[in-house]
């Protein structure tokens, strides 16, 4: 097939892509023509600043006592001090970069939309119509959203049978979803925090029934990776009289469902200290630097098809990749349905490897990989896990698998936080389509 590249179209795409590289080149070149000698030597100060800082916040975390607050401080004051030069030297340049840099983005992305590139964003099918729908709710999830929001009241006035969680006392919510569907219940749902979610969404997946997610609970990680709207819980519920439905993968570490991630190491064993719910910030301070240089916690090894990570600090295991690529969709996953675990690993052993981790555009103790299984093992019988954000202890080998297409979601056609998925920058690519000249 040959494709008319002076079509309109393409002629469009061809001058946005040379508007994309020519934008890209004068974002970095701008300023240090405009500094000269200074701007090189400021750009060897950022590189060095980043370098220190990434050093400082290693520091911090491994530290105790006045070590720790004295590499806060730098951590805190290097890159003030960086700012302060570009402002200085540079001036208006300093605004002009970065909207040049917005442009660049923005002309090669639109450049790229017609040729391949655009992930592709997941498939909806129709939903088939409910009678009996369950919805468990939890009052005090999300700070009341239960109740703020009026999600009970309308629920019931949709049709669907609610539960309210006992928030004094602890309930089997698995067992609650299975009475449910021992009883003719023909869709699952939870208005909740995301373990909540999974634990639900397992029973759902088992019996092939339809699952609704309502976002009552504090971050709502699955429903933003939905498109659900945190901001209004109650319009999850639309899924009810006017949805679509998503086939989405679940996880599993172990026989624990997650549809969000599993993590091992470092933040597995804060959340299980007694005292990390009352204190956060102070729980982590004080338990990071004897996890974090070894002196405590299993070592882990983690296995992926013919990849091992050795030694690893944290492994996280993912329902689906999380995007690393771009700081606007940072932590977000693309999509829910290409039936691979994203496994992030983190081995950093002294300020060196953590400065590497900034500055090196692949370093050696970053592992981003994807797989259908992960073997995750320590050197002891039994190691903490967080799964979705609750705390356990699993016996060792634990073993992370995903099934692809496992659970049906029913979601609102109108999700307002679908963004349109947008293709990935790629500067060889571009390239050639900015020399494109006549019929390809």
């Amino acid at each position: 097939m040959r494709v008319d590249v002076n079509a309109p179209a393409w002629h469009g795409q061809r001058w946005a892509a040379r508007t994309a590289l020519a934008a890209a080149a004068l974002a970095v070149l701008l300023p240090l023509g405009y500094g000269g000698l200074d701007g090189v030597l400021l750009l060897a100060a950022g590189l060095a600043g980043g370098a220190v800082t990434a050093a400082a916040v290693w520091w911090t975390l491994t530290r105790r006592g006045p070590a720790r607050w004295l590499a806060a401080v730098l951590a805190a004051v290097t890159p003030t001090v960086v700012v302060v030069l570009f402002v200085v030297t540079l001036g208006w340049v300093l605004v002009l970069s970065p909207v040049l840099w917005a442009v660049a983005v923005w002309s090669g992305r639109y450049a790229l939309r017609s040729t391949g590139t655009r992930p592709r964003r997941m498939k909806e099918h129709r939903a088939r119509s409910v009678r009996r729908p369950f919805l468990l709710m939890n009052p005090r999830s999300g700070g009341g959203k239960v109740e703020r929001f009026g999600l009970r009241e309308k629920a019931e006035r949709l049709g669907a049978r609610v539960v309210l969680l006992d928030p004094e006392e602890h309930q089997d919510v698995t067992a609650l979803a299975r009475a449910a569907v021992a009883e003719g219940a023909d869709l699952l749902g939870v208005a909740g925090g995301d373990g909540t979610q999974a634990l639900v969404a397992a029973v759902a997946a088992e019996h092939d029934l339809p699952f609704l997610v309502v976002c009552a609970g504090t971050r709502n990680h699955f429903a933003m990776d939905l498109g659900l709207d945190r901001a209004d819980p109650a319009a999850c519920l639309d899924a009810l009289t006017d949805g679509v439905e998503l086939r989405v993968d679940l996880g599993f570490a172990a026989d624990h469902p997650f549809v969000n991630n599993a993590s091992f190491g470092a933040y597995a064993a804060v959340v299980q200290s007694p005292a990390y719910r009352d204190d956060k910030i102070g729980t982590t301070l004080e338990l990071l630097p004897d996890l974090l240089t070894r002196q405590r916690g299993p070592r882990l090894t983690a296995r992926i098809d013919a990849t091992t990570l050795d030694g690893p600090q944290a492994v996280l295991v993912s329902n689906n990749a999380y995007r690393t690529d771009d700081p606007v969709g940072l932590g977000r996953r693309e999509r829910l349905d290409s039936g691979l675990l994203g496994i992030l690993g983190v081995k950093v052993d002294s300020a060196a490897e953590a400065a590497a981790l900034l500055l090196d555009p692949d370093p050696e103790g970053l592992a981003i990989l994807s797989a259908r299984e992960v073997i995750v093992d320590a050197d002891r019988p039994e190691i903490e896990v967080g799964v979705d954000g609750e705390a356990l202890i699993l016996p060792t080998p634990v073993h992370c698998r995903i099934v692809p297409g496992a659970l049906r979601v029913h979601v609102p056609r109108k999700r307002p936080g679908v963004p349109e998925a947008q293709p990935r920058l790629n500067w060889r690519q571009l390239r050639k389509l900015a020399a494109t000249a006549g019929r390809a």
